[in-house]
This record gives structure tokens, C-alpha cells and sequence, in this order.
């Protein structure tokens, strides 16, 4: 029998192609919007506003929550700070009281959350047994978690820390435009170790998360390490550009918000996806290079 599935956000980056990807293999997939329904295969409805009634979830496989403003919109002012709070807490919410009132029914919820969970933390190796940070993305994780672990002890929960992805539409939408103008550098030393994944690698461990039956904190990060000049000086040699021109943190901080500067660009984590490796995950590109020319 082919899966049900249900997801929210499926218009996003990463929704959108993981709802081909599902699709393309004769899933029935059905999506949560907030506009009027296009076809038989959308719902829909309003997180924070109205509960959702659980027969929309009813004889599904997995919920899938993704929903959540952008953080890659910047700068993250306070109005904008709170936008991204409420877009997860009350969308997660909505979904997980919902999967709970399916009881012993229930399908397995996974609920994106983000490798910003760990904040800053130069010099350690993070698994997903390691702690919370305290930047403001790892404050917010830790809330949008527990908002997912609503969903009751009868539903499988799966939280889906995800890393940025290396994608035209993703962190590398900014970098490509500085980089196109020859204005790509260091930002802030450089050296920090950024997490990443590939947009194809990301639809793939979703599934794998899904077919494979995991639960619990589950880090979607690519194999090998990368630090932010690895990842600046890769797309600008793809482009055949230069890499010279530095932006101290200071400046990241005044023009982006110290949150968003703090949180995104100048943290230091080298995350490894010790549960997907575990599980017997192979990706597709092992390095943030192969995905930067993958993405380009």
C-alpha cells in the first residue's frame, strides 16, 4: 500500500521538493495551506487561529511539519524575531495536539527543527545527545522541539535538526550575489565551522528518517566537516570570482541584527549526523563542495 503522508510548509524549499520526491514514488501526499484549496490534495487551515480537526491526520503515515518563517530573511528586528517564534511554536502546536487526539492512531510526527539547537560551541564534536546552546535560534529550537514532543507518547516523534542547505534558494541565495560582484570574503575570521547539507541529501534523510523508523533528535547535516571560508571560497571558485574582501563581525552584527549574525553566520558547530550514519544513511555528496557544484 502506498505511504499517506501529510505535510505542512510543503510550499517552502525543502517541502516542495521533498512532496515531488514523495509523489514521484506513488506517495499520497497531502498538504496543509493557508489559502484556499487548489485540489483534493490540499486542506485547508489555520495554525493559531483554529485547531485542526484530527480526521484531516486520520489513517496518515507521518505528519511532516516544516513550516516557519525564513530566517534567511534579515535583518531579524524584534517584530521579525517574534514572526519567527510564533510561525513554529503555533504551527508545531496545532499539528501536535491534533496527532495526540489520534491516541493509539496516531501517525509518526516529524517535526523539522534546525542545528541551531546547539548554538556556538567551537572545538566540540555535536551529536545529538549534546546539550542546547544559548544563542537566540537555540532558544527558540529547544521551544519548537517541545512543542513537537506535544504530539504524546502514542506518535512516533521524530525532531529534524536540520542544517542550512547549499542551494541556490538556500544560504547560498547572499553568497551568490556578493560572490557575482566580487565582493565574497571571510565573514567574521572565517574559520567557524558551519553545518550544511545538500537540498537532494535533505529530501533523502527526511525519507530515511520515515522508512527507517527513527525517532528522537536526528541531525540532517552533511558527513564532513566545512567551515565558512570552505564554504565562500568553494562557490567562488565554481563562479570563478575572488574571495578576498572581509566582513568583521562587528559589521555582521550592526547590519543583520547581533541575533541573526550570532546565530547564523559567526557560530561555530561542527555537527555530525552520528544517528542518520548509524542507521545506515549513505549521502549522496560527502562534501560542501561536491554540494556548492551540485547546487550550481
Amino acid at each position: 500500500m502506498a505511504q499517506r503522508v501529510v505535510i505542512s510548509g510543503a510550499s517552502g524549499l525543502i517541502g516542495t521538493a521533498l512532496a515531488a520526491s514523495l509523489r514521484a514514488d506513488g506517495a499520497e501526499v497531502t498538504t496543509l495551506v493557508r489559502r484556499t484549496p487548489s485540489g483534493p490534495d490540499e486542506v485547508q487551515w489555520f495554525p493559531g487561529e483554529h485547531e485542526l480537526r484530527p480526521d484531516v491526520l486520520a489513517g496518515a503515515d507521518a505528519v511532516i511539519a516544516l513550516g516557519g518563517a525564513s530566517v534567511g530573511r534579515l535583518p531579524w528586528t524584534t517584530r521579525y524575531r517574534r514572526e519567527l517564534i510564533d510561525s513554529r511554536i503555533t504551527t508545531t502546536r496545532t499539528l501536535a495536539t491534533a496527532v495526540r487526539e489520534l491516541g493509539g492512531d496516531a501517525p509518526s510526527f516529524l517535526s523539522a527543527s534546525a542545528v541551531g539547537f546547539y548554538g556556538s560551541a567551537p572545538g566540540r564534536i555535536l551529536t545529538e545527545d549534546e546539550r542546547a546552546g544559548d544563542t537566540f535560534l537555540a532558544r527558540l529550537c529547544v521551544r519548537w522541539e517541545h512543542e513537537a514532543r506535544r504530539a504524546g507518547d502514542d506518535a512516533r516523534v521524530a525532531l529534524l535538526r536540520t542544517a542550512p542547505i547549499i542551494h541556490r534558494r538556500g544560504v547560498l541565495a547572499p553568497m551568490i550575489q556578493l560572490t557575482r560582484f566580487g565582493l565574497a570574503g571571510p565573514l567574521g575570521g572565517g574559520a567557524q565551522i558551519w553545518p550544511w547539507i545538500s537540498l537532494d541529501d535533505e529530501v533523502r534523510a527526511i525519507r530515511h528518517v520515515l522508512d527507517a523508523g527513527l525517532q528522537g533528535p536526528v541531525n540532517l547535516t552533511g558527513p564532513t566537516t566545512a567551515s565558512a571560508n570552505d564554504v565562500g571560497r568553494a562557490l567562488a571558485r565554481r563562479m570563478g570570482r575572488p574571495f578576498w574582501l572581509p566582513a568583521p563581525a562587528w559589521a555582521l552584527r550592526v547590519g543583520l541584527s547581533r541575533a541573526a549574525a550570532d546565530s547564523l553566520l559567526l557560530s561555530d558547530a561542527d555537527v555530525k549526523p552520528a544517528v542518520l550514519e548509524a542507521s545506515g544513511f549513505a549521502f549522496t555528496h560527502r562534501t560542501a563542495a561536491e554540494a556548492v557544484d551540485a547546487a550550481l
